[in-house]
């Protein structure tokens, strides 16, 4: 994979899902598609679309945990990318926060019944 560049980051970061991704993939560490196709109310289909854009460009990895499939920021972006998604995240924060949150206030009205299914 070519190193990542700045123009790629800022157009990957350009796209509010995608952006959306990555922020709450810096909050939570790790999620399941699943779950963050519940989070941000969105299809499976679009949500896996975009995280295939962030997982090419070498933003996120993936682990297959049996059907489903967890994606996390990569540990391997350039630091200087990793400093951008930071700054990012603390102006965004109380955002993600929010949607997080909603997330889990929704889950616990349906008897905290998984979203992956």
């Amino acid at each position: 994979m070519p190193p990542l560049l700045p123009l790629q980051l800022f157009k990957n970061l350009s796209d509010e899902t995608r952006l959306s991704l990555v922020l709450l993939l810096r909050e939570k560490g790790e999620l399941c598609v699943c779950e963050l196709v519940y989070i941000l109310k969105e299809t499976q289909p679009k949500i896996s679309r975009h995280l295939a854009l962030l997982r090419e460009s070498g933003l996120l990895i993936d682990r297959r945990d049996g059907k489903w499939i967890h994606y996390r920021l990569s540990p391997h972006m350039p630091a200087w990318a990793a400093a951008i998604i930071e700054q990012a995240y603390l102006c965004q924060r109380d955002d993600i926060l929010h949607l997080s949150q909603q997330a889990e206030r929704d889950n616990a009205t349906t008897n905290g019944k998984a979203v992956c299914m």
